[in-house]
This record gives structure tokens, C-alpha cells and sequence, in this order.
């Protein structure tokens, strides 16, 4: 067992190159849940900050019926907007989910990141982060 221990190579980790587009501008996963009637306003919202991926999932609230009276509230369907945006784009997002969630009539929400480490191929972070020179190179 220890030979076969020893004789494994390790492979040298590569260094980022410098001037990397990929290093400039990660890519993080924005997690946005809504009222189901307004998934497709903040759907929308959110494409406009250069968001070329978007994925809905409908989903319901945990409370029960009893709680939900006793909050006033009468709708626990919601949806989850599961969006890829670079992390350049993500503070003016924020901003505007904010403004939204707290000005837009039954538009309350909460959102979310959770960063991306990596992603498979040039062309694919070019589609993901909406860098079209990544995408024409190719």
C-alpha cells in the first residue's frame, strides 16, 4: 500500500492568467423567491441586468393555514427564480429587488447568492456572463 502511495503523481495546479476575464467578473447564482403572481415581473427585472439564464420553480411556504390567517396572509404559493449573473451586474440587482420588494403592491420577496467557483468552458461563461467577445472569439 505504501508503494502505490508514493508512486502517485500530483499535478500541479495551474495559475490564473493575468488580464483573465473569468477572474474579473465571477459568475454567482442569484436565488430569488416571490409570490407566484408576480414571477414573471421580477423575472423580468432581473433579465434586464444582463442575465442570460434564468430557471423558475414553483414552490409553496412552509406556514400553516392557522399561521398564515394569523399573519394576514392568504397565499403561501410561491416561486423561485434560480438566476446566473455576474457578480459586476449584482449590486445594482440587489438594489433594484430591494426597491421592489419594497415599493411594488403584494411584492415581497427575499433574494440571495451563492458564488459559482467554476464553470465548464469559455463559451459557456461567455452565454452565462453575457460577454459576447468571449462568445464571437470562439
Amino acid at each position: 500500500m505504501e508503494e502505490i502511495t508514493k508512486r502517485r503523481r500530483r499535478t500541479p495546479r495551474r495559475q490564473p492568467q493575468a488580464g483573465n476575464t473569468i477572474t474579473n467578473n465571477p459568475l454567482k447564482l442569484l436565488v430569488t423567491v416571490v409570490d407566484r403572481p408576480k414571477t414573471e415581473f421580477y423575472a423580468d427585472l432581473i433579465q434586464s441586468f444582463d442575465v442570460n439564464l434564468q430557471t423558475v420553480v414553483l414552490a409553496k411556504g412552509t406556514a400553516d393555514d392557522n399561521m398564515l390567517r394569523y399573519l394576514g396572509l392568504t397565499d403561501s404559493k410561491k416561486s423561485v427564480i434560480f438566476s446566473v449573473i455576474g457578480a459586476a451586474r449584482l449590486p445594482a440587482a440587489l438594489e433594484a429587488l430591494e426597491d421592489k420588494f419594497r415599493t411594488v403592491k403584494n411584492g415581497k420577496g427575499i433574494a440571495f447568492t451563492i458564488p459559482l467557483s467554476s464553470v465548464i468552458g469559455t463559451l459557456i461563461y461567455g452565454f452565462l456572463s453575457n460577454n459576447r467577445s468571449v462568445v464571437k472569439e470562439k
